[in-house]
């Protein structure tokens, strides 16, 4: 999982201790992403997504790409390229050029 994020420009970083192998905390400057431990069996989430600015937009594609995470490109709404991807538990990240 964290492999993914990685591509994204986040960081692993410690949980709190009451956390512990319960979660994933992942961090690119001042933001954090908190993912629960993906248990064997398990329904991965569904309905919402989050938004990342990707600084090197064209890159972060097509690292995503070459690691077998293909985005789809989305229609800009504010005149900035932003495409889906999932990551490998199923969850929805959009990837920005940069914000709205």
């Amino acid at each position: 999982m964290t492999d993914f994020y990685a591509l994204l420009g986040f960081e692993a970083v410690e949980p709190p201790p009451t956390l512990a192998g319960r979660a994933v905390w992942l961090e690119q400057g001042a933001t954090q992403v908190h993912l629960q431990t993906i248990q064997s069996g398990a329904p991965a989430p569904r309905g919402g997504h989050f938004a990342v600015v990707a600084g090197r937009y064209a890159e972060t594609l097509a690292a995503l790409r070459a690691a077998g995470h293909e985005p789809h490109p989305r229609q800009e709404h504010w005149g900035v390229p932003r495409a889906f991807v999932s990551d490998p538990a199923g969850n929805t990240v959009e990837i920005m050029a940069a914000a709205p």
